[in-house]
């Protein structure tokens, strides 16, 4: 197996470093709070690395995992970068879910050092890093894509190569733009139909036997809506970002997207209203404010 490099241990990060912590992959981590990424080291029995620079020394794979494209970007250069480490042939997987423009920019730069790059951002939430059975969307070569199958495979159940380098990034903003249309059209229909005195458990229980059902319906909205339990596994600032990312691919394909667009102005609100550790799931109680009740 190829010795590993993971850098970014937050929620779905430190999970998923986990299926990497053999002695196979020879796993160094890293992240931006020290003692956490010493504390993962410590419990995992790897190594803790005190730079990105110091992680990726003698990786084969360097593997971030951070909340923006820019973050990643931002750990190449300087001493303590990625660049002055990683050496030709290597490869940085990157499971940010990020926006492809940046995306292109970092591997053309890595590209000059021979450095491969892929996109590869992932689905399945936390309990599907701690499962090991994660979607991984890759964007890049596929060449490079086989070197860094080993390392994917311990955390991926389905590894789809998507295309050019950009297009994993695309694939995963558009899919986080449907899950917010999801969240936000379910929670405008169960509030009027709880209004009209149809109790939720009914409608869902209809919407999940007919052609309107989806993992929102099926899973998120029972699990939280109508139990008014919103444990926060996947925040509100995360699916902003990411649909302002689909919002702007689309404009960058000059695709018309009045619902995409809309989408993303409502989740940037909904964010600036509940603020930064309110779970994705909780922009229903913007709309449950604005429409005077609550989904019961």
């Amino acid at each position: 197996m190829p010795p590993t490099a993971f850098l970014g241990l937050g929620a779905i990060g430190a999970p998923m470093a986990k299926h990497l912590a053999s002695p196979d992959f020879a796993l160094a981590v890293w992240n931006r709070t020290s003692a956490k990424a010493a504390a993962f080291a410590a419990a995992n029995k790897v190594r803790h690395a005190k730079t990105p620079a110091d992680a990726a020394r003698g990786a084969s794979i360097v593997i971030t995992c951070l909340p923006t494209s820019l973050e990643v970007a931002s750990l190449l250069d300087g001493p303590d970068g990625l660049l002055a480490a990683m050496t030709s042939g290597s490869i940085l997987v990157d499971c940010t879910s990020g926006d492809p423009a940046t995306s292109r920019q970092t591997a053309a730069r890595l590209a000059q050092k021979g450095i491969g790059f892929l996109d590869a951002p992932v689905s399945g939430g936390v309990a599907g890093a701690e499962a090991g059975k994660l979607t991984v969307m890759i964007g890049g070569d596929a060449a490079v894509l086989a070197k860094a199958m080993p390392a994917l495979q311990a955390f991926g159940e389905k590894i789809v190569h998507c295309g050019p380098v950009g297009a994993g990034h695309a694939v995963k903003a558009v899919n986080q733009a449907l899950l917010a249309v999801h969240v936000w059209s379910l929670g405008e229909g169960m509030l009027a139909l709880s209004k009209a005195g149809v109790s939720p458990q009914v409608a869902l229980d209809v919407i999940n036997a007919s052609s309107g059902r989806s993992n929102t319906s099926m899973n998120l909205f029972p699990q939280r809506v109508i139990g008014r339990a919103f444990p926060r596994t996947f925040k509100l600032a995360l699916i902003d970002k990411d649909v302002r990312i689909a919002a702007q691919f689309l404009r960058e394909q000059n695709v018309p997207s009045p619902i995409t667009q809309l989408t993303a102005e409502l989740f940037a609100a909904a964010h600036m209203e509940l603020g930064e550790d309110a779970d994705h799931v909780e922009a229903v109680k913007v709309i449950e404010r604005t429409g005077g009740a609550e989904i019961r």
